[in-house]
């Protein structure tokens, strides 16, 4: 399943604001299966009426699914007409504002702890490699920089020479108190976005006085070869 962008999470979270719908969201959520209008209606202690438009409204904004399914289990002429059924398409709605991406820095230094151990690489070398490939892959789906820039949330902006200052650390607390390797993490993932784009126009400067992101995407003032996309940080 695609992961939501933040808009998508801005519009679940607005969507669970409401508390019949959150109370509804809950059920399905703690629920093994699938759940009628009528189910939960009843669990909720609502109007089905109140219940159907809710559950509409929560199906609108991504967090639920549904399927229609007869549930005698029977088919043919009296058999009786499908239920609508609901579950849930998301396990966890979570938002920030910044945009962050602290699941992405906990996965990345999960996967080098394991390889550190597996083969007795230093870990902050292996971080910064594990981070170079996720970077890499990023990269290569989003085609461009700017697009992997926004899709991650360094919220790229022109700089006004070619290149992009970075509105927005998708890293920050953890940068907070553990720049060093956080920044050469950041630094490795963005290296490795330009290589996986074939970006051979910019390459990754340090920016310690910026006042969002330690790094930029400075336009090349040459053309870069594979050993220039090394991390400048």
């Amino acid at each position: 399943m695609q992961e939501p962008n933040q808009e998508a999470r801005l519009m679940a979270v607005a969507a669970l604001g409401d508390p019949v719908r959150r109370t509804l969201y809950e059920l399905l959520r703690r629920s093994p299966g699938s759940m009628s209008r009528d189910e939960l209606a009843g669990s909720a202690g609502i109007p089905r009426s109140t219940a159907a438009v809710q559950l509409e409204r929560l199906v609108a904004s991504g967090l639920l699914s549904t399927e229609n399914r007869k549930l005698s289990g029977r088919s043919g002429p009296g058999s009786g007409r499908p239920a609508r059924l609901y579950r849930t398409v998301l396990p966890e709605v979570a938002v920030s504002v910044p945009e962050r991406a602290y699941d992405l820095a906990a996965r990345l230094m999960a996967a080098a702890i394991e390889k550190s151990s597996a083969d007795g690489t230093p870990v902050r070398d292996t971080l910064e490699q594990v981070a170079f490939e996720a970077g890499n892959e990023l990269g290569s789906a989003a085609g461009r920089i700017d697009g992997m820039l926004a899709q991650t949330g360094y919220s790229p902006e022109p700089d006004g020479q070619g290149g992009y200052i970075l509105g927005n650390c998708p890293f920050h607390r953890l940068a907070h108190r553990h720049r060093d390797v956080v920044c050469g993490l950041s630094a490795a993932l963005l290296a490795g976005a330009l290589s996986g784009c074939a970006d051979e126009l910019h390459q990754v400067s340090s920016d310690p006085d910026g006042p969002y992101c330690c790094a930029r995407i400075a336009r090349s003032p040459t053309l870069l070869g594979p050993a220039a996309l090394e991390p400048k940080l």
